[in-house]
Protein backbone atom coordinates (compact mmCIF):
# COMPACT_ATOMS: atom_id res chain seq x y z
CA UNK A 1 0.00 0.00 0.00
CA UNK A 2 1.80 3.19 -0.89
CA UNK A 3 0.01 6.22 1.35
CA UNK A 4 0.22 8.64 -1.39
CA UNK A 5 -1.19 11.43 0.75
CA UNK A 6 0.92 11.07 3.73
CA UNK A 7 4.13 10.83 1.12
CA UNK A 8 2.93 14.22 -0.43
CA UNK A 9 1.49 16.32 2.30
CA UNK A 10 2.58 14.61 5.54
CA UNK A 11 -1.23 14.13 6.33
CA UNK A 12 -3.49 10.99 6.83
CA UNK A 13 -6.96 10.46 8.20
CA UNK A 14 -7.98 6.44 8.28
CA UNK A 15 -4.19 5.62 8.53
CA UNK A 16 -3.53 7.77 11.19
CA UNK A 17 -6.55 6.85 13.13
CA UNK A 18 -5.72 2.96 12.87
CA UNK A 19 -2.15 2.68 12.77
CA UNK A 20 -0.92 5.91 14.93
CA UNK A 21 0.89 8.86 13.09
CA UNK A 22 3.76 7.73 10.33
CA UNK A 23 5.21 9.69 7.36
CA UNK A 24 8.49 9.99 5.21
CA UNK A 25 10.99 10.55 8.36
CA UNK A 26 8.99 7.76 10.78
CA UNK A 27 8.20 4.82 8.47
CA UNK A 28 4.63 2.65 10.46
CA UNK A 29 5.68 -0.43 12.47
CA UNK A 30 2.09 -1.12 12.64
CA UNK A 31 2.54 -4.51 11.20
CA UNK A 32 5.69 -6.86 10.26
CA UNK A 33 6.27 -9.64 8.07
CA UNK A 34 6.37 -12.46 11.11
CA UNK A 35 3.20 -9.62 12.70
CA UNK A 36 1.03 -9.01 9.64
CA UNK A 37 -2.34 -7.65 8.36
CA UNK A 38 -4.66 -10.74 7.44
CA UNK A 39 -6.26 -10.18 4.41
CA UNK A 40 -8.82 -12.92 5.48
CA UNK A 41 -11.37 -14.42 2.15
CA UNK A 42 -13.69 -15.39 4.81
CA UNK A 43 -15.90 -16.91 1.98
CA UNK A 44 -16.36 -17.64 -1.97
CA UNK A 45 -19.64 -16.79 -1.91
CA UNK A 46 -20.76 -13.20 -3.48
CA UNK A 47 -23.94 -11.15 -4.83
CA UNK A 48 -22.10 -9.68 -7.62
CA UNK A 49 -20.10 -10.78 -10.49
CA UNK A 50 -17.33 -8.59 -11.11
CA UNK A 51 -15.38 -8.89 -14.27
CA UNK A 52 -12.00 -8.17 -12.93
CA UNK A 53 -12.92 -10.58 -9.24
CA UNK A 54 -9.43 -12.04 -8.20
CA UNK A 55 -10.90 -15.20 -6.46
CA UNK A 56 -13.13 -15.88 -9.09
CA UNK A 57 -16.02 -15.14 -6.77
CA UNK A 58 -19.55 -16.78 -7.06
CA UNK A 59 -20.56 -19.41 -4.78
CA UNK A 60 -19.68 -20.72 -1.82
CA UNK A 61 -16.70 -23.32 -1.91
CA UNK A 62 -16.88 -26.73 -0.56
CA UNK A 63 -14.56 -27.26 2.23
CA UNK A 64 -14.53 -23.33 3.78
CA UNK A 65 -13.76 -23.00 7.38
CA UNK A 66 -16.77 -23.47 9.62
CA UNK A 67 -17.45 -21.23 12.64
CA UNK A 68 -15.34 -23.33 14.93
CA UNK A 69 -12.47 -23.29 12.84
CA UNK A 70 -12.45 -19.49 11.82
CA UNK A 71 -12.42 -18.92 15.94
CA UNK A 72 -9.12 -21.06 16.13
CA UNK A 73 -7.67 -19.05 13.21
CA UNK A 74 -8.53 -15.93 15.18
CA UNK A 75 -7.08 -17.53 17.99
CA UNK A 76 -4.18 -18.49 15.43
CA UNK A 77 -3.45 -14.78 14.64
CA UNK A 78 -3.68 -13.81 18.35
CA UNK A 79 -0.67 -15.81 19.02
CA UNK A 80 1.59 -14.11 16.40
CA UNK A 81 0.18 -10.73 17.17
CA UNK A 82 -1.49 -9.73 13.88
CA UNK A 83 -2.74 -6.14 14.73
CA UNK A 84 -5.20 -6.02 12.21
CA UNK A 85 -7.77 -8.40 9.74
CA UNK A 86 -9.18 -6.96 6.60
CA UNK A 87 -12.77 -9.14 6.13
CA UNK A 88 -12.82 -9.58 2.48
CA UNK A 89 -14.23 -12.46 -0.14
CA UNK A 90 -16.45 -13.11 -2.36
CA UNK A 91 -18.70 -10.68 0.29
CA UNK A 92 -17.91 -11.10 3.94
CA UNK A 93 -21.60 -9.97 4.69
CA UNK A 94 -23.14 -13.10 3.45
CA UNK A 95 -21.24 -15.49 5.60
CA UNK A 96 -24.29 -15.88 8.35
CA UNK A 97 -21.52 -16.25 11.36
CA UNK A 98 -19.34 -13.02 10.07
CA UNK A 99 -20.72 -10.90 13.16
CA UNK A 100 -19.44 -13.94 15.86
CA UNK A 101 -15.88 -14.10 14.52
CA UNK A 102 -15.50 -10.53 14.13
CA UNK A 103 -16.96 -10.14 18.03
CA UNK A 104 -14.69 -12.60 18.57
CA UNK A 105 -11.52 -10.85 17.29
CA UNK A 106 -12.60 -7.82 18.59
CA UNK A 107 -12.49 -9.62 22.04
CA UNK A 108 -8.81 -11.02 21.20
CA UNK A 109 -7.40 -7.43 21.04
CA UNK A 110 -7.65 -7.64 16.84
CA UNK A 111 -8.59 -4.97 15.02
CA UNK A 112 -11.36 -4.91 12.27
CA UNK A 113 -11.57 -3.80 8.86
CA UNK A 114 -14.58 -4.47 6.55
CA UNK A 115 -13.83 -4.43 2.82
CA UNK A 116 -17.14 -4.95 0.77
CA UNK A 117 -19.18 -3.82 -2.01
CA UNK A 118 -21.33 -2.25 0.12
CA UNK A 119 -24.48 -3.34 -1.10
CA UNK A 120 -25.84 -5.53 1.91
CA UNK A 121 -24.77 -2.34 4.18
CA UNK A 122 -28.07 -1.82 5.55
CA UNK A 123 -29.11 0.44 8.53
CA UNK A 124 -29.12 -2.56 10.89
CA UNK A 125 -25.79 -4.07 9.28
CA UNK A 126 -24.00 -0.58 9.85
CA UNK A 127 -25.47 -0.22 13.26
CA UNK A 128 -23.96 -4.11 14.11
CA UNK A 129 -20.65 -3.03 12.38
CA UNK A 130 -20.36 -0.37 14.62
CA UNK A 131 -20.94 -2.27 17.79
CA UNK A 132 -18.46 -5.06 16.77
CA UNK A 133 -15.93 -2.51 16.64
CA UNK A 134 -15.07 -1.99 12.92
CA UNK A 135 -12.89 0.81 12.12
CA UNK A 136 -13.34 0.62 9.09
CA UNK A 137 -15.57 0.17 6.30
CA UNK A 138 -13.65 0.54 2.70
CA UNK A 139 -16.45 0.03 -0.28
CA UNK A 140 -15.96 -0.40 -3.72
CA UNK A 141 -16.88 1.57 -6.36
CA UNK A 142 -15.30 1.86 -9.40
CA UNK A 143 -17.34 4.96 -11.46
CA UNK A 144 -18.80 8.04 -10.96
CA UNK A 145 -21.02 6.37 -13.77
CA UNK A 146 -23.69 4.18 -12.67
CA UNK A 147 -23.28 2.03 -15.77
CA UNK A 148 -19.52 1.51 -15.97
CA UNK A 149 -19.33 0.58 -12.31
CA UNK A 150 -22.93 -1.82 -13.17
CA UNK A 151 -21.39 -3.73 -16.17
CA UNK A 152 -17.76 -3.44 -14.15
CA UNK A 153 -19.52 -5.74 -11.29
CA UNK A 154 -21.90 -7.44 -13.50
CA UNK A 155 -24.84 -6.30 -11.77
CA UNK A 156 -27.48 -3.95 -12.62
CA UNK A 157 -28.22 -1.81 -9.52
CA UNK A 158 -24.70 -2.21 -7.62
CA UNK A 159 -23.86 1.16 -7.40
CA UNK A 160 -27.32 2.43 -6.74
CA UNK A 161 -27.19 -0.39 -3.77
CA UNK A 162 -23.45 0.42 -3.05
CA UNK A 163 -24.27 4.69 -2.57
CA UNK A 164 -27.15 3.35 -0.27
CA UNK A 165 -24.51 1.18 1.99
CA UNK A 166 -22.12 4.19 1.94
CA UNK A 167 -24.59 6.37 3.30
CA UNK A 168 -26.04 4.07 6.00
CA UNK A 169 -22.32 3.02 7.02
CA UNK A 170 -21.78 7.03 7.09
CA UNK A 171 -24.97 7.48 9.11
CA UNK A 172 -24.39 4.75 11.86
CA UNK A 173 -20.78 6.70 12.78
CA UNK A 174 -18.72 4.31 10.56
CA UNK A 175 -15.21 5.71 9.12
CA UNK A 176 -15.21 4.93 5.43
CA UNK A 177 -13.29 4.66 2.60
CA UNK A 178 -13.57 3.91 -1.29
CA UNK A 179 -12.18 1.21 -3.29
CA UNK A 180 -11.55 1.90 -7.24
CA UNK A 181 -9.90 -0.70 -9.61
CA UNK A 182 -8.03 1.27 -11.75
CA UNK A 183 -7.93 0.35 -15.26
CA UNK A 184 -7.62 2.28 -18.98
CA UNK A 185 -11.34 2.24 -18.93
CA UNK A 186 -11.77 4.66 -16.17
CA UNK A 187 -8.76 5.87 -15.37
CA UNK A 188 -9.63 9.10 -16.87
CA UNK A 189 -12.83 9.95 -14.42
CA UNK A 190 -10.03 9.69 -11.27
CA UNK A 191 -10.19 13.53 -10.61
CA UNK A 192 -13.51 13.97 -10.64
CA UNK A 193 -14.18 10.58 -8.46
CA UNK A 194 -12.15 11.89 -5.80
CA UNK A 195 -14.30 15.12 -5.85
CA UNK A 196 -17.34 12.68 -6.16
CA UNK A 197 -15.84 10.97 -2.83
CA UNK A 198 -14.95 14.54 -1.06
CA UNK A 199 -18.99 14.83 -1.66
CA UNK A 200 -20.08 11.49 -0.13
CA UNK A 201 -17.93 12.77 3.05
CA UNK A 202 -15.78 9.76 2.80
CA UNK A 203 -12.70 9.91 4.26
CA UNK A 204 -10.33 7.74 2.17
CA UNK A 205 -9.43 6.07 -1.52
CA UNK A 206 -7.70 3.16 -2.06
CA UNK A 207 -6.55 2.69 -5.51
CA UNK A 208 -6.21 -0.57 -7.01
CA UNK A 209 -4.06 -0.66 -9.84
CA UNK A 210 -5.84 -4.09 -11.79
CA UNK A 211 -4.00 -7.39 -11.16
CA UNK A 212 -4.05 -9.98 -13.38
CA UNK A 213 -5.28 -13.08 -11.03
CA UNK A 214 -8.85 -14.56 -11.25
CA UNK A 215 -11.33 -13.32 -13.70
CA UNK A 216 -8.85 -10.68 -14.91
CA UNK A 217 -6.59 -12.90 -16.93
CA UNK A 218 -9.88 -13.09 -19.41
CA UNK A 219 -9.74 -9.38 -19.49
CA UNK A 220 -8.57 -8.00 -23.41
CA UNK A 221 -5.42 -5.87 -23.71
CA UNK A 222 -7.12 -3.21 -24.07
CA UNK A 223 -8.02 -2.77 -20.17
CA UNK A 224 -4.78 -2.00 -19.64
CA UNK A 225 -3.41 1.80 -19.13
CA UNK A 226 -0.69 3.34 -21.08
CA UNK A 227 2.47 5.02 -19.89
CA UNK A 228 1.04 7.84 -20.90
CA UNK A 229 -2.40 7.33 -18.88
CA UNK A 230 -0.76 6.47 -15.43
CA UNK A 231 1.15 9.97 -15.70
CA UNK A 232 -1.72 11.94 -15.70
CA UNK A 233 -2.96 9.56 -13.31
CA UNK A 234 -0.45 9.91 -10.75
CA UNK A 235 -0.24 13.50 -11.03
CA UNK A 236 -3.93 13.80 -10.75
CA UNK A 237 -3.09 11.89 -7.54
CA UNK A 238 -0.85 14.42 -6.23
CA UNK A 239 -2.58 17.02 -7.12
CA UNK A 240 -5.65 16.08 -5.10
CA UNK A 241 -3.72 14.89 -2.31
CA UNK A 242 -2.56 18.36 -1.77
CA UNK A 243 -6.03 19.79 -2.56
CA UNK A 244 -8.09 17.56 0.30
CA UNK A 245 -5.18 17.58 2.49
CA UNK A 246 -6.45 16.30 6.13
CA UNK A 247 -9.98 15.56 4.82
CA UNK A 248 -9.51 12.62 2.38
CA UNK A 249 -6.42 10.51 2.51
CA UNK A 250 -5.30 8.70 -1.02
CA UNK A 251 -3.56 5.22 -1.15
CA UNK A 252 -3.12 3.28 -4.46
CA UNK A 253 -2.47 -0.42 -4.20
CA UNK A 254 -0.41 -3.41 -6.27
CA UNK A 255 1.68 -1.14 -7.78
CA UNK A 256 4.94 0.25 -5.70
CA UNK A 257 6.19 2.14 -8.25
CA UNK A 258 3.29 4.60 -7.06
CA UNK A 259 6.20 5.59 -4.06
CA UNK A 260 9.09 5.73 -6.77
CA UNK A 261 7.32 7.93 -8.92
CA UNK A 262 6.43 10.09 -6.10
CA UNK A 263 9.93 9.82 -4.50
CA UNK A 264 11.25 11.09 -7.99
CA UNK A 265 9.66 14.22 -8.15
CA UNK A 266 8.27 15.46 -5.23
CA UNK A 267 10.68 13.83 -2.81
CA UNK A 268 13.48 14.96 -5.46
CA UNK A 269 15.24 11.10 -5.28
CA UNK A 270 16.06 11.72 -1.52
CA UNK A 271 16.80 8.45 -0.17
CA UNK A 272 14.49 8.68 2.85
CA UNK A 273 11.07 8.60 0.46
CA UNK A 274 12.76 5.42 -1.76
CA UNK A 275 13.46 3.70 1.99
CA UNK A 276 9.83 4.84 2.94
CA UNK A 277 8.62 3.21 -0.15
CA UNK A 278 10.25 -0.25 0.73
CA UNK A 279 8.79 0.47 4.42
CA UNK A 280 5.58 0.39 3.40
CA UNK A 281 5.43 -3.55 3.18
CA UNK A 282 3.21 -5.75 0.20
CA UNK A 283 2.43 -9.11 -0.47
CA UNK A 284 4.02 -11.17 2.02
CA UNK A 285 6.13 -8.52 3.81
CA UNK A 286 3.32 -7.03 6.16
CA UNK A 287 0.16 -8.48 4.50
CA UNK A 288 -0.93 -12.19 4.24
CA UNK A 289 -4.11 -13.75 3.05
CA UNK A 290 -5.65 -16.53 4.44
CA UNK A 291 -8.31 -18.09 1.76
CA UNK A 292 -12.20 -19.69 2.64
CA UNK A 293 -10.03 -23.26 2.70
CA UNK A 294 -7.94 -21.83 5.18
CA UNK A 295 -5.12 -21.48 2.67
CA UNK A 296 -2.40 -18.97 3.43
CA UNK A 297 -0.96 -16.83 0.44
CA UNK A 298 1.36 -13.67 0.53
CA UNK A 299 -1.69 -12.07 -0.48
CA UNK A 300 -4.75 -12.34 -1.79
CA UNK A 301 -3.79 -12.35 -5.67
CA UNK A 302 -0.57 -14.29 -5.49
CA UNK A 303 -2.74 -17.34 -5.54
CA UNK A 304 0.00 -20.01 -6.88
CA UNK A 305 2.15 -19.35 -4.34
CA UNK A 306 0.58 -21.48 -1.19
CA UNK A 307 2.44 -21.06 2.06
CA UNK A 308 0.63 -23.64 4.00
CA UNK A 309 -3.28 -24.26 5.68
CA UNK A 310 -4.12 -23.20 8.86
CA UNK A 311 -5.97 -26.59 9.10
CA UNK A 312 -2.17 -28.52 9.27
CA UNK A 313 -0.23 -26.01 10.86
CA UNK A 314 -0.49 -23.09 13.17
CA UNK A 315 -0.43 -19.33 11.41
CA UNK A 316 3.02 -19.42 13.92
CA UNK A 317 4.27 -22.13 12.13
CA UNK A 318 3.62 -21.34 8.77
CA UNK A 319 5.11 -17.35 8.54
CA UNK A 320 8.78 -18.51 8.41
CA UNK A 321 11.61 -16.84 7.16
CA UNK A 322 12.31 -19.42 4.50
CA UNK A 323 8.37 -19.41 2.97
CA UNK A 324 8.40 -15.30 2.78
CA UNK A 325 11.89 -14.56 1.44
CA UNK A 326 10.57 -14.28 -2.16
CA UNK A 327 8.51 -11.58 -1.11
CA UNK A 328 10.42 -9.88 1.69
CA UNK A 329 13.53 -9.76 -0.51
CA UNK A 330 11.98 -9.96 -3.59
CA UNK A 331 14.54 -7.60 -4.94
CA UNK A 332 17.30 -10.21 -4.64
CA UNK A 333 15.16 -13.31 -6.64
CA UNK A 334 13.87 -10.77 -10.08
CA UNK A 335 15.42 -11.96 -13.22
CA UNK A 336 13.24 -10.39 -15.63
CA UNK A 337 15.30 -7.97 -18.17
CA UNK A 338 13.64 -4.83 -16.60
CA UNK A 339 12.92 -5.11 -12.88
CA UNK A 340 16.41 -7.04 -12.70
CA UNK A 341 18.28 -4.13 -13.89
CA UNK A 342 16.30 -1.28 -12.35
CA UNK A 343 18.28 0.75 -9.39
CA UNK A 344 15.31 0.99 -8.04
CA UNK A 345 14.02 -2.39 -7.17
CA UNK A 346 15.47 -2.65 -3.22
CA UNK A 347 12.45 -0.37 -2.48
CA UNK A 348 9.66 -1.12 -5.05
CA UNK A 349 10.69 -5.31 -5.37
CA UNK A 350 9.48 -5.37 -8.50
CA UNK A 351 5.87 -3.81 -8.22
CA UNK A 352 2.73 -6.51 -8.96
CA UNK A 353 4.26 -10.23 -8.44
CA UNK A 354 0.38 -11.57 -9.94
CA UNK A 355 0.88 -9.58 -12.82
CA UNK A 356 4.16 -10.58 -13.87
CA UNK A 357 3.18 -14.73 -13.18
CA UNK A 358 0.22 -14.20 -14.89
CA UNK A 359 1.13 -11.89 -18.10
CA UNK A 360 4.72 -13.68 -18.28
CA UNK A 361 5.00 -16.77 -16.76
CA UNK A 362 7.54 -15.96 -14.57
CA UNK A 363 6.85 -15.29 -11.40
CA UNK A 364 10.37 -13.20 -10.59
CA UNK A 365 9.87 -11.42 -13.79
CA UNK A 366 9.01 -8.29 -15.00
CA UNK A 367 5.52 -6.22 -14.04
CA UNK A 368 4.51 -5.34 -17.05
CA UNK A 369 2.15 -2.54 -16.18
CA UNK A 370 5.64 -0.55 -14.34
CA UNK A 371 5.77 2.76 -16.52
CA UNK A 372 8.81 4.31 -14.92
CA UNK A 373 11.41 3.64 -17.10
CA UNK A 374 9.09 4.95 -20.34
CA UNK A 375 8.22 8.03 -17.96
CA UNK A 376 11.48 8.66 -16.91
CA UNK A 377 13.63 7.93 -20.12
CA UNK A 378 15.01 4.58 -18.83
CA UNK A 379 16.80 6.84 -16.48
CA UNK A 380 16.08 4.12 -13.69
CA UNK A 381 18.41 1.12 -15.03
CA UNK A 382 21.40 0.43 -12.83
CA UNK A 383 24.27 1.73 -13.37
CA UNK A 384 23.56 4.11 -16.31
Amino acid sequence: MIPISVMVTGVGTTSFRVKGRFGVDKPSDFSAPFRPIVSWNITRRCNLKCVHCYIDAGLAEPGELNTKEALDVVDQMAEVGVPLILFTGGEPLTRPDFFEIAEYAKDRGIKLVLSTNGTLITPEVARRLREVGVVYVGVSLDSISADFHDKFRGVTGSFAAALAGIKNALNAGLDVGLRFVVTAKNIHEVGQYIDFAASLGVRRITFYHLSAAGRAQRLSEDWWYTPQQYKQFIETLISKAREYAGRIEIETTLAPFDGIYIALTVGGGDVKYLEFVESTGGCGRKIISIYPNGDVYPCQFIDFYRLGNVREKRLKEILKPERLAPFVETDKFLRGTKCSACQFKKFCKGGDRARAYYLTGDMFGDDPLCPIPSIFNNATQSGN
